[in-house]
């Protein structure tokens, strides 16, 4: 049997579907790029919702059609046929109307924005900058598995090597609704290359992945910002150390200053640096919405609590345990290596459980 509530909501989404789809050509709106962007991306995350209703609709007519074939029709063959496509298709129906419960959920708004990562070494001294230059280096790696762009903007490099804090930008299809799960404190347990009675040490590094902005989500005043040219440092060839391309910018009524020093090219540094800006701008408003989320997610599987400790990397038993959902794998070398999607399923998975929850109990 169908369900009446989701094709009621089903419905109500296919016209709105279509009242944007119909926007979209609307020349007015055509020529108001700001209008455009949210419409266009509107249509677009309708898009799923609308194929799980066009595949419901089928399967609850042909459904239909089948149990009148077996109530009214005589041919034993013509009943076989429908008894074998209703016992192909009523098994369908109940995992379609989860998804579909699933998709009428408003998500994040943010998910499929880039990101900003920001990787701090935490307690431990040096080897917290070794373990957070391990970090950025597994996010790098499972960036690649996924074609998405990655580019250092900002660092302060370890005494010992890794980083004492890392700021990697991310560029991609979804990237905020999969990097996400990473925010929160990251605590490595290991023999250190400096030990030398072979004794466990827990050192810990902090990541904080933040939705990049856009302009049409944060709109910068020119004379609040405070611009500062410096050499940058680092490894790059000549140019470092010579020429003034590295930016700093001072957000003046906040106090936020971000800096990039991409090598050599002032502009791209500058371009980089206001997109970063931007974003820590943006994020001050979405903290509060995160905040809402950890008042109804006991998982606390992707809010903004950043001093929360989300798993552990135990090297002597090859073990990395996620504590927000007490799940634990044991092939740490190649979670290193950047093979982290099957965690970050599971987190997902956890998440989806707790929004229908929500839903229901709404």
């Amino acid at each position: 049997m169908a369900n009446d509530l989701i094709l009621d909501k089903l419905s109500d989404v296919k016209k709105r579907f279509l009242e944007v789809g119909n926007l979209l050509t609307d020349a007015t709106i055509v020529s108001d790029m700001d209008k455009y962007i949210k419409l266009n991306k509107e249509y677009k995350d309708l898009q799923p919702i609308i194929e799980a209703y066009d595949e419901y609709v089928l399967i609850i007519s042909n459904i239909e059609d089948a149990k009148n074939i077996l109530a009214d029709e005589k041919d034993s063959e013509l009943r076989e046929m429908a008894k074998m496509e209703l016992d192909d298709l009523q098994p369908k129906l109940e995992p379609l109307e989860e998804k579909i419960k699933l998709l009428l959920i408003p998500k994040d708004p943010e998910d499929d924005k880039n990101a900003i990562i920001e990787i701090r070494a935490g307690t431990g001294g040096d080897e917290a900058s070794l373990f957070a230059g391990e970090l950025m280096r597994m996010y790098v790696k499972f960036a690649e598995s996924k074609n998405w762009k990655t580019e250092i903007t900002s660092y302060t490099e370890g005494t010992v090597g890794g980083y004492k804090e890392v700021v990697l930008s991310m560029t991609g299809n979804g990237v905020y609704g999969i990097m996400k799960y990473e925010s929160g404190v990251h605590r490595v347990q290991r023999v250190p290359q400096t030990e030398t009675q072979g004794r466990v040490h827990t050192s810990a590094a902090s990541v904080a992945v933040l939705p990049e902005a856009d302009e049409v989500d944060i709109k910068l005043n020119p004379a609040d910002i405070r611009r500062d040219e410096f050499c940058s440092s680092g490894p790059g060839g000549q140019s470092v150390n010579t020429t003034y391309s590295a930016i700093r910018l001072t957000h003046i009524p906040s106090g936020i200053v971000v800096t990039c020093q991409d090598e050599k090219s002032k502009l791209k540094n500058l371009d980089v640096a206001m997109k970063e800006l931007r974003t820590r701008l943006y994020n001050l408003e979405h903290q509060k919405y995160l905040d809402e989320i950890a008042k109804k997610r006991k998982t606390m599987v992707s809010t903004g609590d950043r001093s929360a400790k989300i798993r552990t990397y135990n090297f002597p038993q090859g073990r990395i345990t996620d504590h927000r959902i007490n799940y634990t794998m044991y092939n740490l070398q190649n979670f290193m290596l950047g093979e982290i999607g099957e965690l970050i399923d599971h987190l997902i998975m956890a998440e989806n459980a707790e929004r229908l929850k929500e839903a229901n109990e709404e």
